[in-house]
């Protein structure tokens, strides 16, 4: 029953997601005649696919019932070390192995501090959010890389060929088929949402308006783990996407924006707390009524 309800809360706070979805696009397209074109579109798409990525596993950490501030630093390491292991002339796709490697050896620096010593992720990671970030500026200094091959460049920033897709979404997309399986449809998924659930509730304070972090509360996964799922965090992309288009159109500024962003980090914890209060008080009232009427 316990379940159940969890599950009905899930799909309640996705169908508002859609709702909200469906007014970001009417809001947008009433903002700017350019709104709905193919072209823009395409460029919002790929605007936040690099956070869309990171959004997946983040969902990961947090139905776990921890947090990663410092997605965004382990990225900036990463694309620092192959930048430079191409300008010592090494092959691209060894270029591209010792960056995923060094992204992954920061995610486990991060792990075992948690799980081994037993710290508080939100107190390890903004502390590696700063050790990353510093390593990355020491070591690429004053240098600029930018003459990698067309082959990469072309994938990082063009379309898939006749389409204005870019293929980065396609990678997104099939990141986020993997995702769902793994997470809803795997014993993996299963002892992550265990995990979450058997963990004494953190209290979070003071954590910067992330947008990674924002996505994937607003999509529905509960700040103290255990709950949500990643459909609600793929709506969620496309309605942040949408409305940092939408104002960037019309020449929003980036402050504003802002602010909208940490609007949403409010809501996205409050929502569905409120939501589920709802679901509850109408249970409550619909068994109250089918008491009396059996009276």
């Amino acid at each position: 029953m316990k379940q159940l309800r969890k599950q009905l809360s899930a799909w309640s706070w996705e169908a508002l997601l859609v709702v909200l979805l469906l007014l970001t696009i009417i809001l947008g397209n009433s903002l700017s005649p350019y709104f709905l074109t193919p072209f823009n579109l395409s460029l919002m798409v790929e605007s936040f696919v690099e956070i869309a990525i990171m959004s997946l596993s983040m969902t990961l950490i947090i139905i776990a019932g921890e947090i990663d501030l410092s997605v965004a630093s382990v990225l900036g390491l990463s694309s620092v070390m192959m930048g430079v292991t191409w300008n010592a002339g090494m092959p691209l796709w060894l270029d591209i192995v010792i960056a995923l490697a060094v992204g992954a050896v920061a995610g486990l620096f991060n792990g075992l501090l948690v799980t081994r010593l037993g710290l508080p992720s939100l107190v390890v990671t903004l502390g590696t959010l700063g050790l990353y970030r510093g390593l990355a500026y020491v070591i690429l200094g004053s240098q600029a890389v930018s003459d990698f091959p067309s082959s990469y460049t072309n994938f990082g920033i063009g379309d898939v060929p006749g389409t204005l897709i870019p293929w980065t979404f396609v990678l997104f997309v099939l990141l986020a088929l993997l995702f769902l399986v793994v997470l809803h449809r795997s014993w993996i998924g299963r002892q992550i949402y265990a995990i979450g659930n058997n963990k004494e509730a953190a209290r979070f304070a003071g954590i910067r308006e992330l947008y990674v972090v924002t996505v994937v509360l607003l999509g529905g996964i509960n700040i103290f783990g255990g709950r949500g799922s990643l459909v609600g965090v793929i709506l969620a992309l496309f309605v942040i996407g949408g409305l940092r288009n939408a104002f960037g159109l019309i020449d929003v500024s980036g402050d504003v924006q802002n602010i909208l962003i940490g609007a949403l980090l409010v809501f996205s914890v409050l929502g569905p707390n409120i939501v589920q209060r709802i679901q509850v008080a109408l249970s409550r009232r619909r068994l109250a009524a089918g008491s009396s009427k059996q009276v």
